[in-house]
């Protein structure tokens, strides 16, 4: 792993090794299927997707790849994770999913390929398992045409989110795998915030995740202080 990609090896490693499971709905993923029909139907409110030139940053199986682009998006994932590529590339041509591709390629170095070629860029659940998320919002920020939307989703940094997000999720409920996550890199909102005006985007929204881990059920709601989505624009140029 070369030291200019900005990827924490052991991270793509943590999600290889799941790889075979990314499209079980009760598996390790099923927080992520539960929850993609919300980010789905947020982002495709917020700028219809269809007809729309996507990019998915950091898509891993596919998830939220392969409804954007049954939404009549024509989607591009790309991720480091070489085992979760194949994983999404697969069920793609076993479902026949139309117009999406998958590319293995650092967010970093298809900027410098693909400056402003997308109408769309998300950048859902990655941030916090990178070692500079402040570059990848750089990057998708210069991905992105002039008056194209950028959406991002972490998780925020406090106490309650540690208590939730952590020790909850990880070592009560059970609900997703220990470790996935790390305290120190867990993003608050108006860190992200800075983030996307240093690179050029204009905040336009916010939306929370929240959930009840006795019914199961998530929904969105003003509350962004565990789960947060955050829609960006880059300014039409004068």
């Amino acid at each position: 792993m070369s030291n200019t990609i900005n990827a924490d090896p052991s991270e793509l490693e943590k999600f290889s090794s799941l790889a075979h499971h990314w499209w079980d709905p009760e598996s390790e993923f099923k927080p992520l299927h539960q929850i993609n029909p919300l980010r789905l139907d947020w982002i495709d409110g917020q700028v219809s997707l269809h007809g729309k030139r996507v990019l998915d940053v950091g898509c891993g199986g596919g998830i939220l790849s392969d409804s954007m682009a049954r939404k009549g998006a024509e989607v591009m994932g790309i991720d480091l994770a070489t085992k979760a590529l194949r994983v999404a590339q697969l069920h793609a041509l076993e479902t026949g999913t139309p117009n999406i591709q998958y590319h293995e390629v650092s967010v970093e170095q298809l900027a410098e390929e693909q400056p402003a070629s997308f109408d769309v860029v998300t950048c859902m659940e990655m941030l916090e398992h990178v070692p500079d998320p402040a570059s990848i919002v750089q990057a998708c920020a210069k991905l992105v045409k002039p008056g194209g939307w950028v959406f991002f989703s972490t998780i925020n940094r406090n106490a309650k989110a540690f208590g939730l997000a952590i020790v909850a999720a990880e070592y009560v409920l059970k609900m997703i795998p220990k470790g996935t996550h790390e305290y120190a890199k867990l993003i608050r909102p108006s860190e992200l915030a800075r983030f996307a005006r240093n690179a050029g985007l204009v905040v336009e929204g916010s939306k929370g995740m929240e959930h009840n881990p006795v019914s199961g059920r998530y929904w969105l709601s003003a509350d962004t202080s565990v789960n947060y989505m955050l829609a960006t624009r880059r300014p039409q140029e004068q």
